[in-house]
């Protein structure tokens, strides 16, 4: 018998990442099991929150058209719909960047004590933050990381942009630390093309991290989570690239091939899927959360930890699962059932 009964999937944000988290997010309210749970999809964005489809049990989708949509009482997560009061047992958090990636969401649904699907609020905290996830890693002897300076809105970025070139060379990654989807990010080879890079990340946030680039063989990724009884690592992906890097219209526009599993050595597989592993325990993760990494000649590099990866037909992790011989059905259950 299932321990929810009322799933509540949240997408939209209000970050630059909401449209994508609204593909994910019907993608995932439409994959979750029809005859163990009642399925209510909730846009939340800036504040407010409406409901805009439900399916319950056995039962065919229901969609609220605009104008129409029950509004969600944020003082116990609940919505009436035709006079009847629906109290979610369970937030399944599909939003990607704020705030269902910056802990604020998570810091909601744990004081209301609802159950989610993700990791806590302090772990979601660190770990979206480029920076701040790399500094808790950093002398932990799990993972190689790229040399790196921030800078903050309002320093001197000609001064920053100088000392950094200086310091950690060219090329280089200029980024939001935080945010996704690559926002917000620019590869410069150029010196005179920094200072422009790092206003350019400012658009995205308030903190810029820019690390020196690694001369990869591989870009690799891998999913991880845990099954009720202990960690498991999912089949690793490798990301070849069109554009050179795995930018936007590499992720969404067809520019790049993502194969599953990797045709990578056994031995590299299961360094990045036992790092992943390392990761996810000592970051005290929960729910499904992806690597990304760097393989270099001078080892592994870790990139960053997504808390909540993308969830689309032809995103990655759709595609490490099925790779896994698992249904995207089947896997859900698992999340739901063990966060």
């Amino acid at each position: 018998m299932a321990k929810y009964q009322s799933i509540a999937v949240i997408y939209g944000s209000d970050s630059s990442e909401w449209e994508v988290s609204c593909r994910s997010g019907e993608f995932t309210a439409s994959r979750i099991d029809e005859f163990q749970y009642d399925v209510y999809e909730v846009f939340a964005r800036f504040g407010q929150w409406h409901l805009v489809a439900m399916r319950k049990a056995n039962s065919m989708r229901q969609a609220f058209p605009e104008g129409a949509r029950p509004v969600v009482d944020k003082s116990d997560f609940s919505v009436i719909v035709l006079g009847e009061k629906i109290k979610f047992d369970f937030a399944y958090i599909m939003q990607h960047g704020a705030p269902g990636e910056t802990g604020l969401l998570q810091g909601y649904f744990e004081m209301l004590g609802i159950p989610h699907s993700t990791c806590s609020a302090f772990v979601t905290t660190v770990a979206f933050d480029k920076y701040a996830c790399k500094s808790y890693l950093r002398g932990q002897n799990l993972v190689k990381m790229a040399p790196d300076a921030v800078i903050h809105i309002g320093d001197d970025i000609d001064a920053f942009s100088s000392a950094t070139i200086e310091k950690l060379g060219l090329p280089l990654f200029v980024k939001p630390t935080r945010g996704g989807s690559s926002f917000g990010i620019t590869k410069v080879e150029k010196a005179e093309d920094l200072p422009a890079a790092i206003r350019f990340a400012f658009t995205e946030g308030e903190l810029v991290i820019v690390e020196k680039a690694v001369k990869s063989q591989h870009e690799l990724t891998c999913g991880v989570y845990r099954d009720g009884k202990e960690i498991k690592a999912l089949p690793i992906i490798e990301i070849v690239s069109q554009t050179g890097w795995f930018d936007y219209d590499a992720k969404y526009n067809g520019l790049s091939q993502e194969i599953c599993p990797a045709p990578v050595s056994g031995e590299l597989t299961s360094l990045v899927q036992e790092t992943s592993k390392r990761i996810y325990r000592y970051l005290g993760c929960k729910g499904l959360v992806r690597m990304d990494y760097l393989s270099a000649e001078d080892g592994l590099y870790f990139l960053e930890a997504n808390i909540i990866p993308g969830m689309t037909n032809a995103s990655l992790v759709p595609k490490m699962i099925r790779t896994s011989g698992q249904s995207i059905t089947d896997f859900l259950t698992t999340i739901i059932e063990n966060s």
